[in-house]
């Protein structure tokens, strides 16, 4: 917490503080008897979330039993790719509050919630090839975050009608995060609730916004947890992972907080480093064994990747924007997925990653996993089936880096009438032409999609794709798209005597890059170029 932020929000006393606590409670007991409108609770596993979790919990606990009439969900989404120990620690939190909910007899049902397979990070950077995310491209953050927790409301909506859903938002969390809170109580209903900016039918309460990080520390420090997870551990987890491993409370504009540390999934290239994780190491010799994570995520967190990634789209079309290099204006391709071998490769890092920490790590974290066998089997059906690499070359990486033979889930999943050895004689039969062996490879496996089906409608189709997005090497295919791109450009702005010669390029077999495409047609009816 800034300075800043401290003298907008200034310290209060702690009877103040408790009479706060007292009010919160009693308007926590009037929303939950108001009407039959479940409450979602966002659990992070973190202090602000375990705040709200402990207000609600011990406001609902004071209410009579026949009071008790309505259901409290409490969810979290793992990511699948969240710093172990706050993963560790959130799961024994959520086994906890089950068991403790139902001695107590409170309607309170936690969920643990994670991306769909086909959703997950891994699955989208090794196996669709997706770049590691930037802020221009933050593909990740909806995939793992937002669309489990939104799809496990939308269903309690469907249900219920409504949802009311609780966040442990701050206004001192930064000016940003105060600037948003501010806007929306234009529309507020009441006190600290307001209409979801994004889910329908669905209400946003935010009891804590006005509190301070040392009134929430305060405040999980002198209040006893009521499902039996200790405040006093969360708050050694934070203070490990300060670079100065201290949490003190802030007493003045000069007193910094641990409530600066967020735990955020260790391979997130959205920020500068780690801190949090790196701190955890530097701070404890026995958290040593977590540096293999570090290590894949500085490799990823890679500024200028554009050579390890392909020269077209994900869907396999060129597409050109203007660059500013050096001070010239260079159009350039964007840019699309990781190529195969980098795939590969991130694959590999991430396995050797895994198995050095499950050496390293303590006996509770022995089975920690990194990427998880469904993700394995999905990423392994994408290579196959989407890719067209039928080398199947996950099982050969997993059983070469972990000493293990891959066991697929998903029984039926690489079986195929072409393999590893029948992509080595593709790979030698094409050379050093990769746009060759791509083509051949998608062509050869789109067939074999196809032999095993009743009726083969839309081959003709598919294999024509392939020649659109892979039967041109990667200058003509850029050659191409300028082209296009020059005739679209002098026909929106009337240039006919441009749009002629841009016509005349594309007409002359001698001149344009376009006329060196195969396609099905010339393939079927023996129409081959001379240039090929």
């Amino acid at each position: 917490m800034t300075g800043i932020q401290t003298s907008l929000f200034p310290p209060r006393t702690v009877p103040e503080l408790i009479k706060d606590i007292k009010r919160l409670t009693e308007e926590i007991q009037e929303l939950y008897c108001a009407d039959d409108i479940p409450l979602v609770i966002g659990y992070s596993g973190g202090k602000d979330s375990s705040a709200i979790v402990q207000l609600i919990w011990n406001a609902i606990l004071e209410l009579p039993l026949n009071k008790r009439h309505k259901k409290i969900y409490i969810i979290t989404t793992d990511t699948l790719v969240e710093n172990p120990f706050v993963s560790a620690w959130v799961n024994k939190s959520i086994e906890r509050m089950k068991k403790r909910a139902k001695d107590q007899q409170l309607p309170i049902e936690p969920h643990l919630l994670t991306p769909e397979v086909s959703q997950t990070y891994w699955t989208g950077l090794i196996g669709k090839g997706y770049p590691a995310p930037r802020h221009t491209f933050r593909w990740c953050t909806p995939r793992l975050k937002i669309d489990p927790s939104n799809r496990f409301i939308r269903n309690i909506v469907r249900a219920n009608g409504e949802a009311i859903v609780v966040l442990g938002t701050r206004k001192t969390e930064s000016q940003n995060r105060e600037a948003i809170m501010k806007k929306r109580e234009q529309g507020r209903l009441r006190d600290r609730l307001c209409k979801h900016p994004h889910l329908p039918s669905s209400l946003l309460y935010t009891p804590i916004e006005e509190w301070r990080t040392d009134e929430v520390w305060l405040y999980l420090m002198q209040w006893e947890n009521p499902w039996g997870h200790s405040n006093q551990d969360l708050f050694t987890m934070y203070r490990g992972a300060t670079a100065d491993n201290e949490c003190p409370l802030v007493v003045d504009t000069s007193t910094p907080s641990c409530g600066s540390s967020r735990f955020g999934c260790w391979v997130c290239t959205l920020v500068d480093s780690d801190k949090s994780l790196a701190a955890m190491i530097r701070n404890d010799e026995e958290k040593e064994w977590l540096q293999p994570l570090i290590d894949v995520r500085q490799e990823l967190d890679i500024e200028n990747d554009r050579d390890k990634r392909d020269f077209r789209r994900i869907w396999g079309n060129v597409h050109l924007f203007e660059r500013n290099l050096d001070g010239q204006t260079s159009i350039e391709p964007v840019p699309g997925p990781y190529t195969k071998y980098w795939r590969e490769h991130w694959l590999r890092r991430v396995l050797e990653a895994q198995v050095k920490v499950r050496q390293n790590a303590p006996e509770d974290m022995k089975d920690i996993t990194l990427i998880t066998q469904e993700e394995l089997s999905e990423i392994r059906r994408i290579w196959l089936e989407e890719k067209h690499e039928f080398d199947d070359s996950l099982p050969r990486i997993y059983e070469e880096v972990t000493g293990e033979p891959f066991i697929d889930s998903r029984p039926g999943v690489g079986h195929s009438l072409l393999g590893s050895d029948e992509w080595d004689i593709l790979s030698d039969l094409c050379g050093e032409d990769a746009m060759h062996l791509e083509l051949m490879a998608k062509l050869l496996d789109t067939e074999r999609q196809f032999y095993t089906k009743s009726r083969r409608i839309g081959i003709y189709n598919d294999l024509e794709k392939c020649f659109d997005t892979s039967s041109r090497s990667q200058d003509d295919a850029i050659d191409n798209a300028h082209l296009k791109r020059n005739l679209k450009n002098a026909a929106l702005e009337g240039n006919i005597t441009q749009v002629k010669e841009e016509l005349k390029k594309s007409l002359n077999p001698e001149e344009t890059p376009s006329n060196k495409q195969l396609s099905w047609g010339k393939i079927k009816f023996g129409q081959q170029p001379d240039n090929v």
